[in-house]
């Protein structure tokens, strides 16, 4: 069977449903396209050709259920972890090998996807346009003469390129949507703390995000709902309700008067005026809004103390090895020189203040939409002002983090040069799944393919799950829960966490022996008086429930599950035949807990 120009998961999934695919035949794919691949600077290392085909040969020849991106190749951006690679930031002398994956690459790993290798960046993630890098500048896969964006450069060309399906690159100031608008592809920005960042080489710890390259809204909005989730090892994971969006009648946001710039380059400034009755088309209802207190909030990124938080990354490495640090990502660092913990307050309070200016803008929109980029620079002009173009590429990012807001980069058509557009859509914190949906409808409503398939017909491509979507709830009380290993079928299914509680207390809890993964019964024991046993309760779209509940293997099944405040909601509960021999843990409160004590 045929592979299409830009690989997605949706085609390799029906593939390897209806067995006209394999793994193996995917990954061997994927090694002829990277072996012609003409730009040498996407990867910075990969796993050898024999180590995927046996990555390939595990998962065998049959999709499993308990698996949403069973066979889906990915790239991983070289400042996150993946054990069995080196770990460099794009700096040699910084390099070390990691013995673990990054939480996120596990709990992708887990979900049946296979990482392919570690794409080049923006050394230290310092940098929007990809150029800072020992191992190469990975160019825009429209122009040889152009940048890719940065900093996770590698990690966007190698999905526009149709090397691999989606990719992990990092966003603190926007990296993980510029090369996104540079590639025609869509960039998920998630709310902070949303993907854990443990296994990530800090930027800004405080604002660093994980972030997703895919070929369309839905592909990486499921990556992302797969990935998320809290993290025990990262102090800054959290997690939260989806906030939603109007499903009709969306208020937009945009720049107006000089606020409004594009530095010369009207091209992109004509095709942002096309983007904009394109989402009034949409039904949305166009607002214009004053961008001057998100801009000066951005400005803090670079001209206030959260340099000093790059510094913080790399203290020590930057005492020992300044002179092997890039030049340019060295000057930015050693910005923080000098700073003091007054600067560092100064620039709470000026933050905080524009946020406050912000929220008449916010109580007027419900979303931005705003140029990703303002400009398309290429390579030289980038080397001859590396500093001043840097920072204009960044004019409609830089606010995001900061102000804690989630963000989706779409492809939004093309200049008479060839060159890709793209748009962002920012939303509050936690809208991610209904920014996805927006996303969506912008991209198809552009209609200019994806990567480098700009006649690629999204037609028939999966559309994302809209928070309008009707959700029936699951008490989960073992591996479901998050974090455990089969918490993918959750979120791999569009699930939503709704809350985390305990059950009453005539609830007992098993070890079943002999499952794989390891797995609890939960039964009711009526007159027992007992702690209370820790469940989360998810919602599942309707549909998926159903698929959910009937790949429930014995002697587990679903009945009705009462809450320690009297609510009574479906959940896993098992035979009690199954419990003979089964050593009980109902004193550890939980199936975390009891698992953290073995």
């Amino acid at each position: 069977m045929g592979l299409p120009r830009i690989l997605t998961i949706d085609f390799l999934r029906r593939a390897y449903r209806s067995g006209t695919l394999s793994p193996l035949d995917v990954i061997e794919a994927v090694i002829g396209r990277i072996a012609a691949c003409s730009d040498p600077a996407v990867w910075i290392s990969r796993f050898d050709d024999e180590t995927l085909r046996a990555m390939a040969r595990v998962l065998g020849e049959t999709p499993s259920p308990d698996m949403p991106l069973w066979g889906i190749p990915f790239a991983v951006k070289d400042n996150i972890d993946v054990a069995g690679l080196a770990t460099t930031a794009a700096c040699p002398a910084f390099a070390y090998r990691p013995t673990a994956d990054a939480a996120v690459v596990a709990r992708l790993r887990a979900a049946g996807a296979l990482p392919v290798g570690k794409t080049n960046l923006d050394q230290f993630a310092t940098g929007l346009n990809g150029t800072r890098s020992p191992y190469g500048a990975p160019r825009s896969v429209f122009s040889a003469d152009h940048v890719s964006g940065g900093s996770s450069s590698g990690s966007a060309v190698a999905v526009a390129a149709g090397l691999v399906p989606f990719s992990l690159g990092t966003d603190t100031a926007g990296s993980g949507r510029v090369p996104a608008a540079f590639n025609n592809l869509v960039g998920v920005k998630p709310t902070k703390g949303m993907l854990p960042t443990s296994g990530v080489v800090p930027a800004c710890r405080s604002l660093d995000c994980v972030s997703i390259f895919g070929a369309t809204a839905a592909e990486a909005d499921l990556v992302r709902r797969i990935a998320a989730g809290p993290d025990a090892d990262d102090a800054y994971s959290r997690e939260g309700t989806d906030v939603a969006l109007p499903e009709t009648g969306l208020r937009v946001g945009v720049p107006v008067g000089v606020e409004r710039e594009f530095f010369g380059d009207t091209a992109n400034a004509d095709l942002f005026e096309v983007a904009i009755r394109r989402t009034e088309r949409l039904g949305c209802t166009i607002v214009d809004i004053d961008f001057a207190p998100f801009r000066e909030a951005a400005n803090l990124l670079y001209a206030g103390p959260w340099v000093a938080e790059r510094m913080a990354a790399v203290e020590r490495f930057h005492a020992d090895h300044a002179d092997d640090m890039d030049p340019h990502v060295r000057a930015i660092v050693e910005g923080a020189l000098g700073l003091t913990a007054v600067d560092a307050f100064r620039g709470q309070y000026a933050l905080e203040a524009f946020r406050r200016k912000t929220r008449a803008t916010w109580a007027a929109v419900d979303v931005l939409l705003l140029p990703t980029t303002p400009l398309f620079p290429t390579v030289e002009a980038m080397r001859a002002d590396p500093i001043g173009l840097n920072a204009k590429l960044g004019r409609y990012t830089n606010f995001v983090n900061l102000l804690d807001c989630a963000g989706i980069a779409v492809p939004a058509g093309f200049r008479a040069d060839g060159l890709p557009f793209g748009v962002t859509l920012i939303g509050p914190a936690f809208s991610d799944t209904a920014l996805a949906l927006w996303g969506d409808r912008l991209h198809r409503a552009a209609a200019g393919g994806m990567g480098l398939d700009r006649d690629a017909d999204l037609a028939t491509m999966a559309v994302p799950p809209g928070p309008e979507v009707e959700r029936l709830p699951i008490a989960v009380v073992g591996a479901h829960l998050s974090g455990m290993p089969l918490n993918v079928q959750l979120t791999g299914a569009g699930g939503v966490l709704l809350k985390k509680c305990r059950t009453a207390g005539d609830y007992r809890l098993y070890a079943l022996p002999g499952t794989v993964p390891p797995k609890p019964g939960l039964i009711r024991a009526p007159g027992f008086a007992g702690p209370g046993l820790e469940v989360e309760v998810w919602a599942l779209p309707v549909a998926a429930f159903a698929r959910f509940v009937a790949e429930i293997p014995p002697p587990l099944g679903i009945g009705r599950i009462t809450l320690e405040d009297g609510d009574s909601v479906p959940g896993f509960l098992c035979e009690a035949h199954a419990l003979q021999g089964a050593q009980e843990i109902t004193p550890h409160g939980g199936w975390r807990a009891y698992c953290a004590s073995a």
